[in-house]
């Protein structure tokens, strides 16, 4: 590796359930859309289900098409457990104990590829938001920090968003001295339009905070609305 600092961004939620893996999706098709190299990373993941006989991450299997099918899964996502639970308590709830190092040494993987030219950017998508365990002694904002990669926040745009994602910012710019902030990506995860917030969130967020919201996606979009250049974001911080 030539020791540059790797050039990704990393992705966390103001809560946990926010679409999180939804908008890395949609941000790695932008990369591979724009020619670039992506490649996704998943310290551990949660929850799994059945699918044709076999017990898979939803997440881990978007991030894998995301990327365009070309990444072992177990590169993308080294560690995953059943139960829906915070990793290391899903881990203990099968019998094992989450491994601490290899949250950190599976980043190393995508540090050689990047090194090496076969990966322009990485992405890394947390588990939950800022403050969520990863284990008994790690929070997500924890590897932020280690891999240095700036946080994309992305936010659930429904009531109360303002509320989290402004303590979202205020963690990130305090914790440890702090994380670098990229910018803010709004997403609508439902159709209902009963929550008249909704068409009010963007404006008054952006009023009250310092960080740019980098674009807004629609319920059920395939796509991002805006273009953005994510390499020079990753850059910026």
């Amino acid at each position: 590796m030539d020791g540059k600092p790797p050039r990704g961004l990393f992705i966390t939620g103001n809560n946990t359930g926010v679409g999180k893996t939804h908008v890395a999706g949609l941000i790695a098709g932008s990369l591979r859309n724009a020619g670039l190299r992506v490649g996704t990373y998943k310290p551990a993941a949660s929850g799994l289900i059945e699918k044709e006989g076999q017990w898979i991450s939803e997440d881990v299997h978007t991030l894998w098409e995301s990327s365009g099918k070309i990444w072992d899964p177990r590169t993308i996502c080294p560690q995953t457990f059943h139960a829906p639970l915070a990793p290391h308590l899903s881990a203990r709830a099968e019998g094992k104990v989450l491994d601490t190092k290899l949250l950190r040494t599976g980043f190393d993987f995508w540090r050689q590829q990047q090194a090496a030219g076969a990966c322009d950017l990485i992405l890394v998508e947390g588990a939950g938001g800022l403050l969520s365990p990863m284990s008994d002694d790690d929070y997500v904002a924890d590897l932020a920090l280690e891999f240095g990669l700036p946080l994309v926040i992305v936010a659930a745009n429904r009531l109360g968003m303002i509320n989290e994602t402004l303590q979202t910012v205020i963690t990130a710019r305090f914790y440890q001295g702090g994380v670098p902030i990229a910018g803010i990506i709004l997403n609508d995860i439902q159709s209902d339009a009963s929550d008249v917030s909704r068409a009010t969130n963007r404006t008054e967020l952006a009023r009250r905070c310092p960080v740019p919201i980098l674009t807004h996606v629609p319920f059920g979009a395939c796509a991002l609305p805006d273009q953005v250049n994510w390499l020079a974001i990753a850059s910026m911080t």
